[in-house]
Parts: structure tokens; sequence; C-alpha cells
């Protein structure tokens, strides 16, 4: 599964490259594609009426998704965005638009947010909203894949494992249309699916739902627990 998953990445990698849609001089390997027409893809997600009604967001902290952080705060809405890694005790960066002292589009960049953020646990952080997720490659069924990391999959488990979000919470994720596949992608029982891609041009539908209900333990390496404060500490609660 593993193997096909990888397979899958080099092919939306290379065709990022080759087409030319990846900003800036860098290549998409390795990496969440910070895809040109990552501001027109926020603009239709700003448009939704999921989107207008969300008033607390838990974004990643991707170049791809910081046109839609930006806008968050500048309309309004409270922003948590995972710090690197989820390495802190507290892993959460909290923007809140009413108490940043530089502007959003500055505060919203992971670059600057740990300097102007505070941060928080899952035991400060109010109910979710919306989930804004970077992809390297989903489908029209709303399976996605990363980069490979997992990090995401477990910040959206202990949102889950918290009671911050559920069946209401909308899950989104922002890609340019060339990272749309019509090719099955392989799931796993920790994996999460969006309800809704937004592309540039584009906004789909995606059914049924699926995600946790918290974290899955026998999922979890090692090592990842002894890199992670938070899972060491819920762990020791169990």
């Amino acid at each position: 599964m593993d193997a096909r998953k990888d397979t899958i990445r080099r092919q939306v990698w290379n065709l990022l490259d080759q087409q030319g849609v990846v900003a800036g001089d860098g290549s998409a390997h390795g990496r969440i594609p910070n895809f040109i027409g990552a501001e027109a893809a926020a603009d239709q997600l700003a448009a939704l009426p999921t989107w207008e009604a969300a008033s607390v967001i838990k974004a990643v902290p991707d170049k791809a998704q910081l046109p839609a952080r930006a806008r968050a705060l500048r309309e309004g809405k409270v922003v948590y965005m995972a710090a690197p890694k989820l390495a802190p005790p507290q892993p959460f960066y909290l923007l809140d638009p009413a108490k940043l002292s530089v502007p959003a589009e500055d505060a919203a960049s992971s670059r600057t947010a740990p300097s102007v953020a505070r941060n928080v646990g899952l035991e400060e952080l109010r109910p979710v909203d919306l989930i804004v997720c970077g992809s390297v490659a989903v489908n029209r069924h709303g399976v996605r894949l990363g980069k490979g990391a997992g990090y995401s999959d477990i910040e959206v488990a202990l949102l889950a494992q918290a009671g911050l979000i559920g069946p209401a919470t909308t899950i989104v994720t922002t890609v340019h249309p060339l990272q749309v596949i019509d090719e099955d992608i392989p799931e796993t029982s920790h994996d999460f699916s969006v309800d809704l891609i937004v592309t540039t041009d584009e906004v789909i539908t995606c059914a049924p739902q699926r995600r946790p209900s918290g974290l899955d333990w026998e999922e979890l390496s090692a090592d990842q627990i002894a890199a992670m404060p938070v899972l060491q500490a819920l762990q020791s609660n169990r």
C-alpha cells in the first residue's frame, strides 16, 4: 500500500513540475505543492457557504494554503495552525485576528506565525468548524495523499479524540486541477477523506464522509509518540 501511494505521489509531482505549475523556482517533489493559482483556489473556497459560516478554522502551515489562512484572518476568523511536526507540548498556534500585531498575510505565514501567535494545546482549542488541508493528490471520492509524513492524519485524529470536530465539521483541500486524479488511492483506517476539493476553477463535493473517531494507537510508531509530547500525554492518560 505504501509503495502504491509513493508511486502516485511521484507521478503527480512529476506532472506538476513538467507542466510548470509550481510557484517559484522549486520542484513539487517531497512537499505539499505550492501551486500556481493558490490565490484563485482560496477565492473559490471563500465563496462557499461553509466558509462563510465558519468562525474557527484549523489549517495546515503549507505555502499553498497561505492565501486561505490570510483570508480567514482578514475576515475575522480564528485560525489554528499546527506547529512543525507537532513538536511543542502545546502543538498549535492560535492566530486570533483581534490580537494580531502584523498584517494577516504576515501572521498567516509559517515563518512569522511562531513569533506573533501563542502556542495552545488541545484543552484550549475551540470546536473547529472547517479544516483546510493540503494534498499531493486527491480523487473525486475525497481520498487524498499528503507528502507521506502523516502529520495531517494525526492532527485530525487528535481533534476528533478531543471532541473538537464531528460530522458537522467540513474538511476541504485546495489543489491545482492536475492534482485531482481519476484513479483509486489506497486508504488505511487512520486516513481521513475530504468533503470538498477546491481547485482554481472547480468545487468538487465528495462522499461519503470518512474520518477517524480518534487516534489509532496501533498505527502510531514508538518514534512518532516519542517525538510528540501531545501523544505522550494522551498515552499516559489512557
